[in-house]
This record gives structure tokens, sequence and C-alpha cells, in this order.
């Protein structure tokens, strides 16, 4: 297995070294020679990568090499317990977005093989001299499932939309300069450029950044650059503040949209269906060792500042849009995040209360009004549970049960009207409502979900989690059809080493007002089922 494994090794290594389009030219890889386990570290450089993985086959961390100098501390002397580790959890610190770690961030500290077999070059020596790394990884998945509808028919399930297939998820490369927030003594900074390129496209796109792959052609494979970013750690304020300028992850959520920073290969609905991605300016405080405070602005949610105030040509002025024009997006406009968490002392306990993106919520592209928490418990070294709630909606959304509100949304008098020859959106149009009232023209929608992931960790490279969620689509804005969910999945993740993982899972969906399962929104065919069995998994593979 072992042998199998490691003679993907090949492809992996040409893709880091820039042949990253290669399947998508049609060109033929071919693989590079194995190397046996033991090779000198500086015979070569597909020596030094295939030994890289070689060395940690099996084992839950890098071994440490009897003769390198003491590391630094990775974490402040009096900070809150690390609960976790990585294997097997995708996490050390329980989660929270719009920076670097405060505290227990250490510059070229990723386990990268690739920086391993790049570093006696002239490269890798300039590169850890600027502590910059490159690092990333590639994702496989695929799904058997009792949806057939062929592309789309598991929607609104998420990251293995369509039944039956086996696609690219993810293939991802990093840039970046980590800030040292352990030490106090002085301002260091940090950046990451991201590139992605793969199915998951679809789940980072933000409008008006290549937005066209998705709205425009519906493609099934696109690429985005979801974190590009510049940190600024001030240590002497309080416990550290660090600055983040550019475009980000989105800050809340338990899950988030890169391969390795999950429990299972699929998503809840609860991630599926808010906010992705901010562009904007966010401040982290460290008030205290335990009290972290968040303050940013943004430009709304996964849309780009250029369409702040953009105009567009309006071809059917109606009461909902009377001008000759609207805007582009009507969500482009400035949004303010505020987050609250709190740790205590022994890692064990975490809540994350936060309000992201907020503004006046009038319907734009996710424009979400988004406010909830979560909340992490370690029960002891085997066992943890994750829970998250939230409320989220949209303001004068156009009401399709409302039949002037309709035909504007049909004619193009909308900004998010399909087939627009202005706008660019033939496919994944935000959704308009499902209102309550016929009479109005538009509605305030609401959602809301819980969340629960309960995880068992058996032994270092393997962990176990239970997903279990109840979501709430009153008004059908967020997954296009008004009715509450029910899923609950059981997946295992298993470690062959720091780099190698794979994730089977099986998952029940259950929808209960409405059919919401094994249509086609882009090709306008209805859903048929209230019930899914999907079973699927990925290989995850870091370079």
């Amino acid at each position: 297995m072992k042998k199998i494994f490691l003679g993907g090794l090949s492809a992996i290594a040409l893709l880091a070294n820039g042949a990253g389009h290669a399947a998508d030219l049609g060109v033929a890889v071919t693989p590079a020679p194995i190397f046996a386990a033991g090779t000198p570290a500086d015979d070569n450089f597909f020596a030094r990568l295939y030994h890289a993985y070689d060395v940690e086959w099996g084992l839950a961390t890098a071994p440490v090499d009897p003769k390198a100098p003491p590391a630094p501390p990775s974490r402040r002397d009096y900070w809150p317990v690390t609960p976790e580790t990585t294997p097997p959890m995708p996490f050390t610190e329980w989660p929270y977005g719009g920076t670097t770690s405060l505290g227990v961030s250490r510059p070229n500290s990723v386990d990268s093989p690739l920086m391993t077999a790049l570093g006696p070059t002239a490269v890798g020596n300039w590169l850890s001299d600027q502590h910059i790394q490159i690092y990333g990884w590639a994702d496989v998945g695929g799904n058997a499932s009792s949806n057939t509808r062929r592309p789309g028919g598991n929607a609104p399930a998420g990251y293995d939309y369509t039944p039956n297939t086996v696609t690219l998820d993810q293939f991802v490369v990093y840039v970046e300069r980590v800030p040292d927030t352990v030490q106090k003594d002085h301002i260091d900074w940090g950046f990451r450029v991201s590139g992605l390129y793969g199915e998951n496209y679809r789940y980072t796109t933000a409008y008006g950044a290549w937005s066209y792959q998705l709205l425009t052609h519906n493609r099934v494979y696109g690429y985005d650059a979801p974190m590009v970013y510049g940190e600024l750690f001030i240590p002497q304020l309080a416990e550290g503040l660090i600055i983040r300028a550019g475009r980000y992850i989105s800050l809340p959520d338990i899950e988030a949209q890169l391969a390795p920073n999950n429990y299972m290969y699929t998503h809840s609905f609860a991630y599926n269906f808010d906010n992705y991605t901010n562009t904007g300016v966010q401040a982290t405080l460290a008030a205290t060792k335990n009290l972290f405070l968040q303050l940013g602005v943004s430009v709304g949610s996964d849309t780009m500042p250029w369409n702040a105030g953009k105009r567009l040509v309006n071809p059917d002025p109606n009461p909902l849009f009377p001008g000759t024009s609207y805007l582009k997006d009507p969500g482009a406009i400035p949004s303010v995040t505020g987050c609250i968490r709190y740790q205590t002392d022994a890692g064990n306990d975490n809540v994350y209360l936060c309000a992201d993106a907020e503004n006046s919520g009038t319907w734009g592209y996710n424009n979400l009004q988004w406010y909830g928490l979560t909340y992490y418990h370690k029960f002891d070294e085997h066992w943890h549970i994750s829970f998250e709630t939230y409320e989220l909606g949209q303001h004068n959304v156009p009401n399709l049960n409302n039949p002037i509100a309709a035909a504007a949304v049909a004619n193009g008098g909308t900004p998010f009207s399909t087939g627009s020859a202005f706008n660019g959106i033939n496919f994944n149009a935000p959704n308009a409502a499902q209102c309550k009232n016929t009479v109005t023209l538009t509605c305030t929608t609401r959602t809301y979900t819980f969340l629960t992931y309960l995880n068992y960790s058996p032994e270092p490279l393997d962990n176990i989690s239970l997903r279990a969620e109840f979501y709430n689509d009153l008004e059908g804005q967020r997954t296009g059809i008004a009715t509450s969910y029910f899923e609950t999945g059981l997946g295992w993740q298993h470690w062959f080493s720091p780099q190698v993982e794979i994730r089977p899972e099986v998952v029940y969906y259950r929808s209960f007002e409405a059919p919401a399962f094994n249509g086609n929104s882009a090709a306008g065919i209805a859903p048929n089922r209230s019930w899914a069995v999907v079973t699927s998994g990925d290989l995850i593979w870091h370079f």
C-alpha cells in the first residue's frame, strides 16, 4: 500500500514544479523514478522529495532531526493549551477566521515535502531566509448516490453535487509568509497568495473575480484565488494585534472551503449556503490570552470592490427596479464584521460569537446578514464536540409567488435575472424568495441552522466524525426550495502520514415540506425526491 501511494509522488512533484495544467492540456506525464528509502538528503530534488514522504509514513508527526538546533517555542508559555493535533484533526487551535493564529504561529513552520526537497538549493535557501514557504495539496474525490440526475442531482448537498462521479476537487498552492506571533518584542508581517483549481472553485467564487466561469458558463472545473492578503502583527498592543487586508475566508464556521480544514469530505448545509470570502480589512486583538476581539470592514460578501456603484442597463423597468439602470450588485456596499472569542486556559472550551459582513442587507450577491456562534468542548484526549448555530437572511428579495415580481425576475428586470445581456449571469444566480404572502413584491428571507460534529479519535492517525444537522430555509432563498432539512453522516479520517489522508463517509439527507433532491436547477429541472443517501470519500495528498 505504501509503495502504491508513494508511486503517485511523481505526478505531485511535476505539478509542484509548474506542470499544474498538464492534465488540462492533455499532456502526457512521465512518472519520475521512485527512489529507495534512506536516500541521502543531498542527492537530488526528487530523491529528497520521496525521502520526505518515506520518513513520515506511518507516523503522526515528522521525526526530529537529532542534528538540528533546538526549535524555538511554538507557543507562548502562558498561553491557553493547544487542544488538538494534526493528524488526526483538521486543526490544532479551535477555528477562528480573519487572522493568523495569535500566540502560536511561527515562520517556516509548515511540514512541507516540497520545501524539504527545495531546502539545499539556491531557491530553497532564499525562501528560507525570507521566511517564505510554498506548499499545497491535491484532493480527488468521488461518490455513489441514490440520486441519478447528472449533473447536479445531489444538490443542495455540496462538494459532491453531481451523483456517481469522480472529480479533481482541489489542486491548491499557497505562497505565504507567516508572522511570528509567539514573540512580543517586534512588529512582524506576513502574506498569503493562494491558487485553487478544480471542481470546488464554485464554492469560493466571488462576483467579479473570474466569476464568468461559474455564472456565464457553469464550468465543472475552474480556478480562483480565495486568499490574497497581507498581514501586520503588532505585539505591543495588549497581547497582540493582527491587521489583515485583502481577500480572505469569511470568519465564522466550523468548516472551511480548503479540503484539509474539514473533518469530513462533504460539508453541512450550514457551510454550503453561507458567506464564503470577504474582501476588506480585518483586525484581531488579543485583549487577553483568553479573550479575542475582532472588527473588520469589507465590501459585502463574495463580491469584489469594483462592483460597488457600478450600474447596468435595465432592459425591463418594473415596480421593483423602475429605473432605466440598476446597480450591478446592490450588496457591494460597506459592511462591518464583529466577533468575540473566549477560550479557557485548559483549552477545553471555546466560544466564538460573530456578526459577519453586516450592512443594510438588501438582496445582493450573497449579501447575507449572518449572526451566529460556534462552540467547542473537549471531553478528553479522544472525544470532542463542535457545535454551530446561525440565523441569516436578506431584505427586499423578489417574491416568486407574486406574478409582478416573478415577471421582473424572468424578463431581466433585476440585477440577477439570468440570461441578461448585461450582467453575464446565465447560471447560478442568487435565488429569489418564495414568500408566504403572495401580495408583497419582496420579503425578508430567514434561514437558521443547528449543526453538531461529535468526534472520536481512537489513535493519533484516525478520527471518526458523526455529523447531525437541522437546516430550515424558510423562503427557499438559500437552497432554492422552501423547506427544512435534516442530514446526518458518519465519516472516518485516516492518515497514512501527516501528508496523506483519506476520508470515506456516508450521509443521509431528508427534506420535509417539499422534494429537494435529484433535480438540476441550472437546466430548470425540478427535484423529485425528498431523501438521498450518498456514500463518498476523497484522498488528500499534501506537498
